[in-house]
């Protein structure tokens, strides 16, 4: 990533696996046994502040990470594995592994972790703070005339994780941060406006018997949380914002959806792209299955085996956007960890 010399680095999230005990050996698929550096906060499930910082500093072990933060700015979202896995506010969870089972207890010495190690400047400050304070997450970060970034909070205002066919609109984003996103892209005088929204918007990701993204697996019209989506959609054409693209993460593959109204059940909204790339760092698998009620089709998918090692780095990706210096092209690249280009987009702009 740091030899592609970008200007920033948007993360998606699953900064760290908190969730996730690792152990001293395993087994891999070809019989050799791997060994892994072992400090005690990896060694269990995160629950308390000093574990979960422990998560954090283990990541800053290794000299490549640490090389790419010093030279590259961090544009920094969280998921959910940066507190517990598919987490919402208000949940408790039954996992035997936990002695803490109230989530918003694990979620604000999460949170707390999270932004110790990935500071942000307060968004709602008229003077920039130490990039340490309980900041708002989801935030406006201008880069130049032809680029703003909308980097969102698609994890703090979580309604609970259902089936997802609510009649009335369930949260996922809230309305406040709704209405501050639909506002500021409004104001937006940038050639292009990228929201990096941590959860896909089409594809579904089950969370055992319900859903813990924004799809509920059913094509038809919007129902609880696609009902906030299609407001976000709906408003966008309603304004005349052009030239909207999302990059998103959350699922363990690459790919590139495109958006149309020809093909949706909700039809209030007009075509855009969804890049997806991941993981850094974790197994890869999928790819996920696509919810049509937004019209969304696979232009490009690549997934490794079920859970295949992040050793290979043949299916652990990223990717990689240029803005030409007119504004004329956005590219965008889906490149995997051994810097092997996957799939390649160019968009010219709507003026």
């Amino acid at each position: 990533m740091a030899a592609t010399k970008p200007d920033f680095f948007i993360h998606s999230g699953d900064t760290i696996y908190a969730d996730g005990p690792m152990s001293a050996e395993m087994r891999e698929p070809d019989g050799n046994i791997w060994h892994n550096v072992m400090t005690e906060e990896v060694s269990k499930v995160a629950e308390t502040l000093n574990e979960y910082r422990g998560r954090h500093r283990y990541n800053m072990m290794d000299v490549n990470l640490r090389a790419m933060y010093a030279q590259v700015p961090v544009i920094a979202q969280w998921d959910d594995h940066e507190t517990v896995n598919n987490w919402y506010p208000g949940e408790i969870i039954e996992d035997p592994r936990y002695t803490v089972r109230e989530v918003d207890t694990l979620a604000a010495r999460g949170r707390q972790a999270w932004q110790e190690y990935m500071p942000i400047a307060d968004a709602r400050a008229l003077r920039p703070g130490t990039g340490f304070e309980a900041a708002r997450i989801y935030r406006q970060i201008k880069r130049g005339p032809h680029l703003d970034v909308f980097a969102l909070d698609m994890r703090s205002y979580k309604g609970k994780n259902t089936a997802g066919l609510e009649a009335t609109e369930t949260a996922l984003l809230g309305e406040e941060q709704l209405d501050w996103l639909i506002s500021s892209l409004r104001t937006s005088d940038a050639t292009w406006k990228v929201i990096g929204n941590d959860l896909p918007l089409g594809l579904i990701v089950p969370d055992g018997q319900a859903q813990e993204s924004i799809s509920n697996a059913e094509n038809g019209a919007p129902l609880g949380r696609e009902l906030e989506l299609a407001r976000l959609l709906a408003a966008i054409k309603k304004y005349g914002i052009k030239n909207v693209v999302f990059l998103t993460g959350d699922v363990h593959y690459c790919a590139a959806h495109h958006y149309s109204p020809e093909r949706a059940a909700f039809t209030d909204f007009n075509p855009f792209w969804e890049f997806v790339a991941g993981p850094i760092n974790a197994g890869s698998f999928g790819p996920n299955t696509l919810d049509g009620t937004f019209g969304p089709r696979v232009e490009f998918q690549q997934a490794g085996p079920p859970l295949g090692s992040p050793r290979s780095g043949d299916h652990q990706y990223f990717g990689h956007v240029d803005v030409a210096g007119d504004g004329s092209e956005f590219t965008v690249k889906l490149i995997n960890a051994n810097g092997a280009e996957q799939y390649t987009k160019t968009l010219t702009p709507q003026r």
